[in-house]
């Protein structure tokens, strides 16, 4: 096959078959969805999120049981539990871990290539990719703006024309609105290492989201996941992309109310900044777990538009392999007239 030619590089570096990373969803990638991925040859991400040390750690462990695929765990950098998440992974002798939400210290990155584990680090823009290379990581992530969850200001286009052409000391993958085999294929003929997908993993049988979650993303169109607004510097909040709510609207109005008791010297900035994480964390719990759609987080990237069908996670994967590689041929075919 063509494609597993241009896949070779991300599948070595995360010892798995096919490069194909399903994105760390907090409150959704779980044990189980981790390991059907990583079953069907691509390779999963543990959400830490905000969890209990033990029950993240509890989570890892049931992962390892389920499977003896090679997975990744996700730690986001802006979670109050960070720090007891960071130092239990440090013992726990993971594969590979990814670090989410804000820029790690290069101290942090030292410690866990020192447990063992690869160190993959996310690039919003283009000067946070060359200092994460700089402090160590082993692997970069282009995140675009029309990813969901927490993203970055930069759209993948603009990203892969700064960073993926230029840099080539690590592995880089791509995320962000990218939903299709072929699509993935043109990221690989361009040099990416492999891709990152959250959206499209989110519609697979295996995914223990509510189904009303399901159903919303079924009828959402692209435009319909939105990013939320920062409204004041003085708390700089990272947007988050999700589907047009009233939970959007209660987010609004607690911005503003954190912007007034900061004000009146209520609470200090990384006070304020850690009940913005409390809030999406619960949000997203209420939509996932209960099926809020009206009032919880609905987080999705634009892809959304591009998925209407609830698959298995080998579908998923054998579709996108095999309409990349038909992709690549055709590619080949074009060229080849060329002459």
């Amino acid at each position: 096959m063509y494609i597993e030619k241009l896949m070779e590089r991300g599948a070595e570096f995360l010892g798995c078959r096919y490069p194909i990373m399903c994105g760390a969803m907090t409150w959704v990638s779980d044990a189980k969805l981790v390991t059907a991925v990583g079953k069907a040859g691509g390779f999963g991400l543990l959400a830490g999120g905000n969890a209990p040390v033990d029950v993240f750690e509890a989570e890892i462990q049931k992962t390892r049981e389920l499977s003896e695929n090679p997975f990744g765990v996700n730690l986001i950098t802006v979670a109050p539990n960070y720090k007891s998440h960071l130092e239990m992974v440090l013992n726990a002798n993971c594969d590979v871990v990814v670090f989410a939400g804000s820029i790690p210290r290069a101290k942090e990155i030292e410690q866990v290539k020192k447990s063992g584990a690869k160190v993959i680090c996310f690039a919003a823009t283009e000067a946070l990719a060359y200092k994460m290379v700089t402090q160590g990581a082993d692997a970069l992530v282009l995140e675009g703006s029309e990813a969901g969850g927490h993203i970055g200001p930069v759209s993948l286009t603009v990203l892969l024309q700064q960073i993926l052409f230029k840099i080539d000391k690590v592995p880089i993958f791509v995320a962000g609105g990218i939903a299709t085999g072929k699509m993935m294929a043109h990221m690989l003929a361009m040099g990416a290492a492999g891709v990152q997908m959250g959206t499209r993993f989110v519609m697979s049988k295996e995914c223990t989201v509510h189904y009303k979650f399901k159903e919303q993303f079924i009828r959402a169109k692209a435009r319909d996941a939105i990013a939320t607004p920062a409204f004041d510097s003085r708390l700089p909040v990272i947007p988050v992309r999700a589907l047009k709510n009233e939970g959007t609207n209660v987010f609004a109005r607690l911005q503003l109310e954190l912007i007034q008791k900061l004000e009146s010297n209520q609470i200090d900035r990384e006070e304020a900044q850690y009940e913005v994480e409390r809030f999406w964390m619960g949000a997203l719990k209420r939509a996932v777990s209960d099926g809020d759609v009206a009032g919880g987080s609905l987080m999705a990237g634009q892809a959304v538009g591009l998925v209407d069908e609830v698959m298995p996670i080998e579908e998923i994967m054998f579709e996108l392999v095999n309409e990349g590689d038909q992709a690549l041929a055709e590619v080949k075919k074009q060229l080849c007239s060329c002459d």
